[in-house]
């Protein structure tokens, strides 16, 4: 298993600052949690992973937060 270095993260830092661990997995699109440093846990970004199934509704979900996220400051002038 090749791991980028950039992506790890030991089991202490992911429970005392586990958003920058989030942050790692935002930006790369996982992180690697390593317990006794060996790489057990996988923090997998869910918008991302081309790999995890979602149902439809989820897909919807994912679909209608990015929408939202992109396009928040129309929206927000929309709404006045």
């Amino acid at each position: 298993m090749r791991i980028n270095t950039e992506t790890i993260a030991s089991i202490t830092e992911a429970n005392q600052n586990f958003s920058r661990v989030a942050r790692i997995a935002d930006h790369y699109g996982a992180a690697i949690i390593f317990r006794s440093n060996k790489p057990k846990y996988r923090l997998v970004d869910l918008e991302k992973e081309p790999d995890f199934e979602l149902t439809e509704e989820e897909m919807i979900d994912v679909a209608a937060a990015r929408i939202l996220r992109l396009y928040r400051p129309a929206f927000e002038e929309l709404a006045k």
